[in-house]
Parts: structure tokens; C-alpha cells; sequence
């Protein structure tokens, strides 16, 4: 089937034919024709299968006839990052129409988005917390909204931002059509879904496995050999384009900054860096000239970048669902990829976990030239200088029951040890 089937106006084939569409993708199959009648719709696609053109493609048609520049569809996405992405897919679909779009979000100034609204757009495209503040100030007006796209609802969800959904929610018309997509559906989202949507029909594509296209691999290693290893896989790997998690920005921060320091053209990508320094990471990531990203989960949903070849877990996921959004990174649109986790033996259940439901054993590999039997660095001594003490306490020396001298208290110096670099 191709993108003529859907019978969309034939001003959408320009924007269709320029982004490289050919041949549309299972959840583009599914979800197109039930959006162009109208139906409202709950969507489960695994990521990297097309899905914001799922949506996007039924707005377009929908919006080239009728009123202009006043908002008629509203787009509530997670984060800035992937409210971005979906902008950019509106440009390249709606490429000709003049239909207009504006994002909407926090963490940069509001003053063009004030001067967006105010020269109209048809499509929002907004986180909630910016977009309430807007509402209360008198320059979003949603009273024309007609269709509402509730993206990544699970997400929104873990990010606490529910309550605020609720509050948009009701800000527009009950008699529209709304889309909801999400990965998953604990309680709260199935909840959200009863009382926004009418009737909807279900379109379920196999959100619980990871992507066939992708090749997983194992690799056990020490605690404090992970970022040894770690340089050693980069310098083996093909690197134009490799994302690499970790549990917290911190250690994302310091990761990219010992990536940097082997000569490699790295990023990063965390909640602690400002808006300007996030679209300077992820445009750099995109055009090439940044090789390695290393990046929270904040970068594990709606990053839309096609080249990526690897994903390297730096740390296990805390989640199933997280290990799936964050290797689904790689391997989109059916090209191939490689997903490297370093594992350490705290990472036993959720290896079984994994194994489960993807229905076979993961593969563990070793680095052959590596060597894991590198001794770890001793922790530094912790000693525990005199205070005052109650009568009868007894003061502990910091070195006692581990065979050591007691210290001598005549020369400090010799008693403590110079705290040495961690490798984690």
C-alpha cells in the first residue's frame, strides 16, 4: 500500500514525497484511516515506527479546510525535546500548505511564543506546564481546538504532569477528536482515557518487545572497570553516531567529559542544561559533528535521529519499558542496530526480567584485548578526627579491625590517605 490509499488531500503528497515517505508503516496503516473518520483513537506503537505521522497526516487533512490562523488542534507532548521533533514533522508534512504550527514549552523565554499565538497558528504543539501558564495569562485561547493529541500519556504521567492533563483537558471543547498514544497503561492512564475519549478504538502494534532490527549484547564487567570498557567498545565500534545512557545526569556530565578526553566529538544531553545547550546537543548530534551523546532518559522518548547505529547502556534501566524506549533508539524504521548494556552483577533480576519477555537468553560478550582483572582502586580512608565526647564514649580510629596501625596522632599526615578518582 502506498500513501495515495489513504485518500489524504492531494496537497499533503508534496509533504509526504519531500520527507522520503514510500511505503507507510504498520501504525501508519492502522491508525490513519480510523483518524481520518473521525474515531478517537488509543494507540500502542513500539517506538521509531512512524508514529507521529500517524497523527500528523490525519491533522493536516483535516485543517486545510476551514478557518486559518486560530489554533483548531492541540499536540501535548513530555518534553521539549519531543514537542521540537513533532514541530518539525508538521513542517515537513504540511510543506506548501501554509498551515502554521507553534511550540509551546518552558525553560526559554515566553515572549515568542506570546508573539506566535498572537499572530495565529492552526496547530499547538505543548508541554503542559508552559501551556497552563499561557491559558492563565490570556494568550492561549483553546475554544477552537477540534482535534487533541494526548502523546507519550505514560510518560507525562511518570513526569508528574497528569494532574496538569486533566487541567487542559477540560480547558478544551468536549465535542472534539482526540488521539491518545502511550506505551504502556498503568491504572491513572487507562483512567484518562475513559474520561477524555469517546468510544475509541484500540490500535495495539507489540509495545512489549524491542525492535527485531536490533541486535542486543551483553557485556559482565566490574564496577569500576565500566568506563574502561566502555572507551575500549568505542574505539571498536563504528562511532558516527552512538547514544549512550546513564542513570543520572551527573554521571552523564562526567562520562562526556572522560568520552572527550579519549578524542572523541561527544555531547550530552540532561536536565541540567539549559534549553539553548539541549537543541545545540541534539543538532550537533543530528548533523554528525558531535560523534557520542551521552544522555539521561529524558533523551530515551522522541529523539528522531535515523543514523544512530548503537545504544550503549551505561547503566541497566531501572525498567523493562525504560530498556525498551532507550534501545529504540537504534534500530528504526527498519534498519539494523546494536544495543551494548555493561552489566554488573546487581543487573542479575532485571536481566532475567529482559530475557523473559523477549523469549531467549541475551547474549554475553567480552572485549578480548580487555583486561577485567584490574584490581579497584582502594577507597580512600575515612578518619574520624577527635571531638568532644560524652563520658565513657569510646573513639574509634578510622583504620581499627581492618589490621592497620593505630594512628599517630604526632603526625597527621601519615595518617591520612589522598582520596583517589573513582572509575564508575
Amino acid at each position: 500500500m502506498s500513501f495515495n490509499q489513504f485518500n489524504l488531500d492531494p496537497r499533503l503528497m508534496v509533504g509526504i514525497n519531500r520527507s522520503g515517505y514510500e511505503i507507510p508503516t504498520p501504525i501508519q496503516l492502522a491508525a490513519i484511516p480510523a483518524a481520518l473518520e473521525g474515531n478517537d483513537l488509543i494507540g500502542t506503537a513500539q517506538t521509531g515506527t512512524g508514529k507521529t505521522a500517524a497523527f500528523v497526516l490525519p491533522i493536516l487533512h483535516r485543517l486545510l479546510n476551514g478557518p486559518r490562523r486560530v489554533a483548531r488542534s492541540l499536540i501535548v507532548t513530555p518534553t521539549r525535546e519531543l514537542a521540537e521533533q513533532i514541530n518539525d514533522t508538521i513542517h515537513e508534512l504540511a510543506h506548501g500548505t501554509q498551515i502554521r504550527s507553534a511550540t509551546i514549552y518552558g525553560g526559554v523565554g515566553p515572549a515568542p511564543q506570546v508573539r506566535a499565538l498572537r499572530e495565529g497558528v492552526e496547530i499547538l504543539v505543548a508541554c503542559p506546564g508552559r501551556l497552563l501558564d499561557l491559558i492563565a495569562q490570556g494568550h492561549a485561547r483553546l475554544g477552537g481546538i477540534e482535534i487533541l493529541v494526548l502523546d507519550e500519556a505514560d510518560r507525562m504521567f511518570d513526569m508528574g504532569f497528569l494532574p496538569d492533563v486533566k487541567k487542559i483537558i477540560k480547558a478544551v471543547p468536549p465535542r472534539r477528536q482526540t488521539l491518545l498514544f502511550s506505551a504502556t497503561f498503568p491504572k491513572e492512564i487507562e483512567e484518562l482515557a475513559s474520561m477524555s475519549l469517546h468510544e475509541p478504538k484500540r490500535i495495539s502494534l507489540g509495545i512489549s518487545r524491542p525492535a527485531q532490527t536490533v541486535r542486543h549484547a551483553l557485556y559482565p564487567v566490574p564496577q569500576h572497570l565500566k568506563t574502561g570498557l566502555l572507551l575500549a567498545l568505542l574505539r571498536k565500534t563504528d562511532t558516527d553516531s552512538v547514544l549512550i545512557f546513564t542513570r543520572t545526569k551527573h554521571r552523564a556530565e562526567r562520562l562526556s567529559n572522560q568520552v572527550a578526553h579519549a578524542g572523541f566529538r561527544v555531547t550530552s544531553l540532561h536536565s541540567n542544561r539549559s534549553q539553548n545547550q539541549r537543541q545545540a546537543a541534539l543538532g550537533g548530534f543530528k548533523t554528525g559533528h558531535f560523534q557520542i551523546m551521552v544522555a539521561t532518559d529524558i533523551a530515551a522518548r522522541g529523539l528522531d535521529v535515523e543514523s544512530i547505529s548503537h545504544v550503549i547502556n551505561f547503566d541497566m534501566p531501572d525498567t523493562p519499558d525504560a530498556y525498551i524506549h532507550r534501545i529504540g533508539r537504534t534500530g528504526r524504521a527498519e534498519r539494523s542496530g546494536d544495543a551494548f548494556t555493561l552489566v554488573t552483577p546487581e543487573d542479575t533480576d532485571m536481566i532475567r526480567t529482559l530475557e523473559k519477555i523477549m523469549g531467549s537468553p541475551l547474549a554475553r560478550e567480552n572485549l578480548a584485548e580487555f583486561d577485567y582483572n584490574q584490581p579497584a582502586p582502594p577507597k580512600p580512608a575515612t578518619v574520624v578526627h577527635p571531638t568532644h565526647h560524652s563520658p565513657g564514649a569510646r573513639h574509634v580510629p578510622a583504620n581499627e579491625n581492618h589490621g592497620s596501625k593505630t594512628p599517630n596522632p604526632h603526625n597527621p599526615r601519615k595518617n591520612t590517605q589522598a582520596p583517589r578518582g573513582r572509575t564508575r
